[in-house]
């Protein structure tokens, strides 16, 4: 058996590397080898290793498998604008069949594969190339991650729409919780439950890196057997 899901967002910063994180995470519980990928990241920094990117090293940390850097972020740039601008800056064509060619390379090292996209659904990559058709070249299911905060409603109904518009497979939904200052958390989950056409799969609390009152989140298990079992 094997699978994967792309990850998208409300927008960005809304804990799409969290929840990919948390995901393999959770499948290297079940015993299942997952890798993790970006195809596309900007905000990069220049190490010795060459152009690198932190969400991506926080997805090569948690696969099960040893790939290339090179496969996991297929495309890294430095600038921390949008990728589309970032890559005219660097004179660069984003092409969906470099992504593909090294997607296929980690599909041979591990069963399983979690796609962290950039931005939101719609964020431009070139002229005519978006997050929604590097989703949909891969062929996978998609997870969407609404970061909780004022405004969000409108963000998660519009991208829900808009996955399943282009033909893409909504397979759930994550409450990842990014403004502690929001109220009426629960009755705005409430509102997207009813309106969502997919489950709500988690929902996670909002944590900073030095709390340590709040439990770290994770999925729990019938949600990974849940996921995983759509695939089979």
């Amino acid at each position: 058996m094997s699978g994967g899901w792309f990850i998208t967002g409300t927008d960005t910063g809304v804990g799409k590397t969290r929840v990919s994180r948390l995901l393999l995470e959770a499948l290297a519980r079940e015993g299942k080898r997952a890798v993790g990928m970006k195809p596309v990241a900007s905000g990069c920094r220049v190490t010795a290793a060459g152009t690198r990117n932190e969400d991506a090293e926080t997805l090569l940390a948690a696969s099960g498998a040893v790939v290339d850097y090179a496969d996991v972020n297929p495309y890294a740039f430095i600038p921390a604008i949008a990728p589309h601008l970032a890559a005219r800056e660097a004179g660069v064509d984003i092409r969906l069949e470099k992504i593909l060619e090294s997607f296929q390379r980690l599909r041979r090292a591990a069963p399983w594969i979690v796609v962290e996209g950039v931005g939101g659904w719609k964020a431009p990559l070139g002229e005519r190339v978006t997050t929604a058709d590097v989703a949909l070249a891969l062929r996978l299911p998609v997870i969407l991650v609404v970061g909780l905060r004022l405004g969000c409603l409108n963000h998660a109904l519009l991208t829900a729409a808009a996955v399943e518009r282009d033909g893409a497979t909504l397979t759930g939904w994550i409450a990842n919780r990014i403004d502690p200052r929001m109220t009426h958390v629960e009755e705005n989950i409430a509102a997207l439950t009813e309106r969502i056409g997919a489950p709500l799969l988690a929902q996670f609390p909002y944590r900073d890196a030095d709390d340590r009152a709040t439990p770290a989140p994770a999925f729990d298990r019938e949600t990974i057997m849940h996921l995983t079992s759509k695939l089979d």
